[in-house]
């Protein structure tokens, strides 16, 4: 019987240096983005994609990802007893009981290469996904980007890479994939290079957060050596990867929000609450307003 994707890894365990102070003592994963915080998204989209053993590589100070998805027993009672069921239900089913989670201490922050790595023990020898909660992707109303991408592996068996087509300005902030294609939003890569300079860079077709890998990758993980950064490039694996077995690259359907990145969290920040049920109406006429305020501002110079 073939395996089927059951294991999701969430590399967790970075320092959030780009949204410091604010992540000085949270993780930032654990910012929200309206009601939500980001590693909810990315559980989310798992556990929608099949994913039923969530594997959680964490770092120091990332206590508050596993808080957040333990039981709060005192919580839940003062919710019960306040009435408050709505309220009480939704943090019942942040997890569901037939899904179980695991944490593993990545000592030190090698890259996410060396994340990856620290899964190996809790993954064994089969495929398993790869979130990185800082790319939140919107299916828009289509399947999940993670749900696309194991119904391809399903198909073809193969490691599998979530790509955006990116500006070619901005080459040197992915591992860009030379690729050639196979069929509709899907194709073969023939090489993946870490953050080139525009000049540099073989295509504009970036990898972003969301990655199919076959166990293979643990033992070429092991005996890669620092690149970008100093640190355990999980695109170098791949690039050894790609001499030994077919590696894919799938341009999902649905947008992408670079929440690792200020603007880009503000953007899915706004997107997300102009969606939400209670907010969206209130939201939407208080930005008519500042859009108002703006242009006003503009004409008068």
């Amino acid at each position: 019987m073939k395996p089927r994707i059951r294991k999701a890894v969430f590399p967790v365990g970075g320092m959030g240096t780009r949204f410091l102070p604010a992540t000085k003592a949270t993780a930032k994963e654990m910012m929200p983005v309206v009601d939500k915080p980001l590693i909810q998204y990315a559980v989310e989209e798992a556990i929608e994609a099949g994913c039923d053993q969530l594997i959680f590589i964490t770092g120091r100070g990332k206590r508050a990802i596993a808080d957040h998805f333990d039981v709060s027993y005192e919580l839940e009672m003062e919710l019960e007893m306040r009435g408050k069921t709505e309220s009480l239900e939704q943090i019942r089913k942040l997890i569901p009981s037939s899904v179980t989670a695991c944490y593993v201490r990545q000592a030190k922050p090698l890259g996410l290469g060396h994340a990856v790595l620290c899964a190996r023990t809790v993954v064994g020898n089969e495929p398993f996904a790869v979130l990185l909660a800082d790319d939140l992707i919107d299916g828009e109303g289509r399947q999940s980007c993670m749900t696309q991408m194991v119904e391809v592996f399903e198909q073809h068996r193969n490691s599998i890479l979530g790509v955006q087509q990116v500006d070619a300005k901005e080459t040197d902030k992915y591992g860009i994939v030379s690729a050639v294609k196979m069929e509709d939003r899907l194709s073969r890569v023939e090489a993946i290079v870490e953050k080139p300079k525009p000049q540099d860079a073989p295509s504009t077709l970036g990898v972003v957060g969301r990655y199919i890998l076959t166990p293979r990758i643990f033992e070429l993980l092991e005996n890669t050596g620092y690149g970008a950064g100093d640190e355990i490039q999980l695109t170098d694996a791949i690039a050894q990867l790609l001499l030994e077995e077919t590696v894919l690259a799938y341009e999902f359907q649905g947008k992408r929000y670079d929440c690792g990145d200020k603007l880009g969290y503000l953007e899915a920040t706004v997107a997300y609450a102009l969606k939400h049920p209670d907010l969206k109406d209130d939201f939407e006429a208080y930005l008519a307003g500042i859009a108002g305020e703006i242009t006003s501002k503009r004409a008068a110079g």
